[in-house]
């Protein structure tokens, strides 16, 4: 099943673990293929490298190659109009249509407002867990 990932859930499971910690495992595992585009893991990069400085025992570089070798990358145009109330969101959204991904994996409330948009369904980590890896 392919997905796309909100920054916030990446950190999430690498910080915090829970359900996303989970999503990640199953990513790991091979259950899932983790769709990206440049922009979204110059986000997860600009993200990671910000909290590791306040968490400097975390070495998040290992799992930014990992998520970068690992990953199905691909080009994803700009949307023609915005759409989420964030326009940084507005990437997520256009990686899963440039990759044919109907789900974003996401706890951020501007883009769980636009779930449906191009039938792309953003649903949150522990939704996704109890309908999809269970």
């Amino acid at each position: 099943m392919k997905v796309v990932i909100d920054t916030n859930v990446l950190i999430s499971g690498i910080f915090s673990g829970g359900a996303p910690d989970l999503i990640l495992r199953a990513w790991r595992k091979g259950q899932l293929e983790l769709i990206i585009s440049e922009q979204i893991l110059e986000e997860y990069l600009t993200v990671c490298e910000r909290i590791s400085q306040r968490y400097p025992s975390v070495d998040v570089r290992d799992i930014l190659l990992l998520i970068a070798q690992n990953s199905t990358p691909l080009d994803s145009p700009d949307l023609p109009d915005p759409i989420s109330s964030d326009p940084d969101d507005d990437k997520f959204l256009a990686c899963a249509i440039a990759g044919a991904t109907r789900i974003i994996i996401s706890g951020d409330s501007d883009l769980l407002t636009v779930s449906g948009y191009q039938a792309v369904r953003v649903i949150k980590p522990r939704a996704f867990i109890g309908e999809h890896l269970t």
